[in-house]
Order: C-alpha cells, then structure tokens, then sequence
C-alpha cells in the first residue's frame, strides 16, 4: 500500500507500508522518511476497504467521551511513533469540534522496533488504574522524545498517582495482556501499522489530514442519526452497527495480491556492491534496505525464494538505505561492508535481520567473530570512514531513484515497494525475463543486456498510457496554503510557489536544498520559495534549530542560516547555533533574546498544526501552487509539475525560453 507520504512511509507507512513507515511521496508500505508517512500495511491476506466494516469491541478499552455518542473512534497506537503524536493533535481537534457526538477508544500497539512503546503504553494504562490515563496519554504524547524509566516517573509523580500502586500496576500481567489482546485485535483487523484507526469500523489508516477523518465521521454520523430516528436509543448505536461488521479482514483474491506494473527507472549496478546470482543475469532486482527496519528482514524469505527458483537468471544487488530514526543502520551497514571485504556480506547479512534488537558496536563485533573474520581488519574497516562513504553513496542513488524508503526493489528498473510476497515479485521476473530473451535473440550481448533492458523500459515509458493516467489520478487534492508570514524568496505575483515543509535535522531534506536552488536558477522570475518548519519528533536539534532559523529571519538573514544548518546538521546544539549567527554578522543580544524567549513558538506550531492540516506525514513535503510533491526527489520531478502550472497560466516554462 502506498500513502503519499509517511512515505512512512515514510515510509511509512512509510508510506506501507507488508510495511511501516513511509518516507515516499505517492507510494505506501515503507519505513522511513519521503516522511515520512506512517500507515499500517496491508495484511497478508487481505487488504481493509474504506467500504468494508469491522466489528471492534471497545470493552475494556479507556473511552473519552459520552456513552450517548453517535460516532466511535477507536485508534490503534503507538506512543513512540511520531505519526501517531500527529494525529493526536487532530483527534483532540475533532473532539472539540464534534463535542458529545464523538467518542474516541484507544487501544494499544507498541510496534516492535520502537523499545520505550510498550513501557510508556504500560505507564499508560497503569495510570488509568487510577483514573488518569487521559492525562497520562496527553503528557506521553506532548514529550514523545522522552519515554525513559525516569520520565514514565516524572509524569505520574507530576499527575499526583500512588507511585507504588502505579509501579505494581505497570509490571502486572494483567496489564500486558491487555496489549497483548490490542495487538492481537490490530492484526486480525489489519492496522499493523501506526496510526490506524475504525470510525463507527471504517478503517482509516495514518495521520490522515483533519478533511479526511470529518469526510468519514459525517458519513456515519448521518448513519446514526437514521438509526436514531428508526427507534435505536443513542447508547445503542455503536452496538446496532457493530453488529453489522465482520470480525477481520476479509481474504482478497489472489489477482488483488498482483503488484501493479511500474515505469522503467535508470538504475545502476554498481561493481562495488554485494550481490548474488549471475553477472548477466536476464533479470537484476537492485534492492535498497536498510538492517533495523522489520519490514526489511522479512523480505529475507521471499529472496531466499527467488535465488533457489532462478538460480541462473536473476541477479541480486543490495544497497542501503539506512533511515535517520534508526540510529544502528548505519553501523549496521558499514559492518556488513567490512565482512563483505572479507567475502561474508551474505553471511553477516542474515546476522544482522536476525539480531535487529541487537546492533550495538559490540553485537557488531560479536558476529564478525562468530564468522570468523579477521578482526583487526575488521574494526580498521569500521572505523576508516570509506565505507561509510559508500554507505551515503547508496542512500543518495536510492534517493535519486526515488527509493527513499525501505524496502524497495528494482527488478530491470520497474519498481516494487515493500515486503511483498514472492507471487509479486515472480510476475514481474517472468515478464523481464521474456523481455530478456527477445533483445538476446536479437543479438543483444549478455554484457550488454542490463543496459539495453533499461535503455529500452525508460523508452516505453511515455508510451504507456496505463500507469500516466493511475499516477494522475493518484495526485491528492490541491491544497490551499498561503505564505503568510513564511520566509520565502522570489517575486510576490509569481506564476508558481513552492511551499516546503521541512526539518533542519533531516537529511533527505539537505538533500534538495541544490535542487531548489537549481530550480531558482532555471525559473528565474517564475517561482517563488517560501519555507515552513516541520521538526519532527525524533530529531532532538530540529527544534532549536528552525527557532533559531525563525530569529535569523528577524534579522534579514533568514536563507543564509538556512544554508548553514543544512551544510552543519551534525552539529545542532546551541553553541553551534550561536556560532552560526556570529559568522553572518547577527546581532547576539537580539538573537539570544529571541532564541531565549521562545518568541518563534506561536509561529513554529502554526506551521506544524498547518502540515498535519494538508496532510503532511514527513519530511521534506512540498505543495507547488498547492500540489503536493513528497520527498527528496529529483529536479526532473518538480520542473514537471512547474511546466503544468505554468502552462495553466499561460507562461513559457523553463525548457521553451
């Protein structure tokens, strides 16, 4: 499934996604950042409708609001998601704004790469014990990036609970079992991921835009109103329409499993990459992973699949693509880099998907002994820097690529998103490999064919009518967002604005600052940039630093600190920050004061309630003159939607002066 996000993704949803987060605009079923949106991924056998109804018990479960409402909002989620502290800000909104006719059940699925989750969903509930869990829930969710022992503790001393009541509460079995029964729910519904919601049982999946949860709720809040009017008591309403659901998800067809074709993408096979299977192979699957993403280790299945079926034509190639909110990627990936040195890439591969829990410097070290590798080597080649290098050059390809989330695959160039089951995958192999077998009977050499594969798939492209018009009807909505009071640059009456939405600490933003820089260049006169904050939760600096961003701006120095934080987003903290403003000459005292008095807050928050609004799961996000465009993606990407718009206006576009 592919959320324009989260994106998850992602990705997430990432975004879907057999996936989790989503770091990838347009597409579903991945863990990262194109977020990011977050989304839960489609179940293996099935897929939740928008049509279909799911009975989901709410007993049990800590309510807030009448037991006379017409409309019951059960969420599924995950205190350390950070998609999920986004769409809390729009369940409070919607409480606000539907008071007494919306009631919101919350039910609890600490996913399993997020280890302080199910601790803070167990202090939770533990203070629901004591008839606090919504003031906990709230204090969890307003500090998501502090979810230790030591800040559980803090918050029940703060909300005034027994300490030693809540402490025997939090270690009872009682209260595990009640996760264990969430997330048994969640998976038999099909919310595997975070957050996933059943409106009156409609499902809705990720931190949707505030539109999209009232759309769903009026639907069926009108439903209700029929039901009350026919004779069924308010208190019975839920009941009356949960008897209609189905207890989970239905099984889709095995054509619905199919994954849709994709367009051709240049991608390259670089020699210095680990891989198995023949060089000239009729079929290369280039796969962009990345060794703390679950949704990546359990791919491991569906390869191990495809190497024993296609021993002799197909080839496969790993790249990373570590996500920045998995801080024991990049490790991760330059260890198995220093075993592929040795010739144990494979070997040191599957350690790594089955120790995700574990992957500290010393586990690391732990299974190149277990190998047998060369220690000494070994340690010198993680700590060297050059495989790092090679790690970022991986992460900056899959980004150009548009694999800007985990797992993806290029399979001769047609994309494949997320852990996918081997049907999926076989489809799209058997159709290479007879397109393989017709440029080879033309004479094509087997040295060759890779190239010629592509050369020839990016060629069919725009004669593919099919996959245009799905991508078209794919763009969301056009939103409407005005500048304000947003740094931006260009002339006021452009033709076309690029809104962003974006996170100084985020890497796949500092990523398209030349692309926007280029795209200046290139539409001198015609665009306009204007710049909104997004800090996401798990970037500890990103804060701080757009507030201090926000206090160049008061000062006319606005895109000049812009380019520094973006070249320095290793060193955020607030010497640096300040260091920053000295080199370009601001006035310390001002800037201090501002920075101190948190001066910015109003405007930071504005931005982000704004992102949630439009339907922002991640970062970078771009709206052009509305039109949402997700994720690092290549310059080729935006002069598209630059050239419609100015088109629609009547205006030369870039590629015409």
């Amino acid at each position: 499934m592919k959320p324009n996000v989260l994106v998850a993704l992602l990705v997430g949803l990432l975004l879907g996604f057999a996936t989790g987060y989503s770091v990838k605009g347009g597409k579903g079923a991945t863990e990262g950042s194109r977020p990011v949106a977050a989304a839960p991924n489609a179940p293996r056998d099935g897929k939740p409708s928008d049509s279909t109804l799911f009975r989901v018990p709410i007993d049990g479960s800590p309510t807030k609001g009448s037991a006379d409402a017409l409309v019951t909002l059960v969420e599924f989620s995950d205190y350390q998601c950070p998609f999920c502290a986004r769409a809390d800000a729009t369940v409070v909104q919607l409480q606000k704004d539907y008071g007494d006719k919306l009631r919101v059940v919350m039910k609890q699925n600490p996913l399993s790469f997020h280890p302080r989750a199910k601790p803070a969903a167990l202090g939770a509930l533990a203070a629901g014990e004591q008839g606090k869990y919504w003031e906990f829930h709230a204090k969890l969710f307003a500090n998501s990036r502090d979810l230790e022992d030591k800040d559980l503790e803090k918050h029940a001393q703060e909300l005034g609970l027994d300490m030693n009541k809540w402490k025997t509460d939090m270690s009872s079995q009682k209260l595990s079992a009640v996760i264990d029964r969430d997330q048994a729910m969640a998976g038999k519904l099909g919310a595997n991921g975070t957050p996933a919601f059943f409106i009156n049982g409609r499902f809705l999946s990720g931190a949707q835009p505030l539109d999209k949860f009232k759309t769903v709720i009026d639907a069926e809040l009108a439903n209700a109103e029929a039901l009350v009017r026919s004779g069924t008591k308010p208190s019975e309403v839920y009941a009356a329409v949960m008897a209609k659901g189905v207890d989970s998800v239905p099984r889709a067809a095995p054509q619905a499993a199919e994954a849709p074709a994709q367009a051709y993408r240049k991608v390259d096979v670089p020699n210095d990459s680990p891989s198995f299977g023949p060089k000239d192979a009729k079929v290369t699957i280039v796969e962009w992973s990345d060794f703390e993403c679950p949704f990546c280790g359990r791919v491991g299945p569906t390869l191990k699949q495809i190497k024993e079926t296609y021993p002799k034509d197909v080839r496969v190639m790993f790249r990373h693509q570590p996500l920045p909110f998995h801080p024991n990627a990049k490790p991760a990936a330059v260890a198995s880099m220093a075993a592929h040195e040795q010739g144990k890439f494979w070997e040191y591969h599957d350690k790594l998907f089955a120790n995700q829990k574990a992957l500290d410097r010393a586990s690391l070290e732990k299974y190149a002994q277990e190998l047998g590798l060369n220690m000494g080597q070994f340690k010198a080649a993680m700590d060297s820097g050059k495989l790092g290098d090679k790690v970022e050059a991986d992460s900056a390809a899959g980004n150009a690529v548009g694999a800007n989330g985990t797992p993806t695959f290029f399979i001769n160039g047609r994309e494949i998103v997320g852990a996918q089951p081997f049907d999926n995958f076989k489809r799209i192999i058997e159709e290479e490999k007879a397109r393989a077998d017709k440029l080879l009977a033309a004479g094509t050499k087997p040295a060759d064919l890779y190239a010629r594969l592509i050369e020839e798939g990016v060629k069919s492209n725009g004669a593919a009518p099919a996959p245009a018009a799905q991508a078209a009807a794919a763009e969301p909505a056009v939103q409407n967002i005005e500048v304000g009071n947003a740094p931006a640059k260009g002339p006021k009456n452009a033709p076309v604005t690029i809104v962003t939405y974006s996170d100084f600490e985020c890497p796949f933003c500092s990523r398209v600052v030349p692309t926007l820089a280029q795209l200046e260049k290139d539409y001198k006169g015609k665009i306009r940039v204007a710049f909104k904050n997004q800090p996401l939760p798990f970037h500890a600096n990103a804060k701080p630093a757009a507030l201090a961003a926000l206090a160049a701006n008061e000062q006319g120095k606005f895109w000049e600190y812009h380019d520094k934080l973006f070249a320095n987003q290793r060193a955020l903290d607030r010497a640096s920050l300040e260091k920053y403003a000295q080199e370009l000459g601001l006035n310390m005292g001002q800037f201090k004061a501002a920075m101190d008095s948190n001066k910015f807050e109003a405007q930071l928050n504005a931005d982000m309630a704004e992102a949630t609004r439009v339907g922002v799961n991640g970062t970078p996000s771009f709206f052009i003159n509305g039109r949402s465009l997700v994720g690092a993606q290549p310059v080729d990407a935006f002069k598209r939607v630059i050239d419609e718009e100015l088109k629609k206006k009547g205006t030369v576009a870039a590629d015409q002066k």
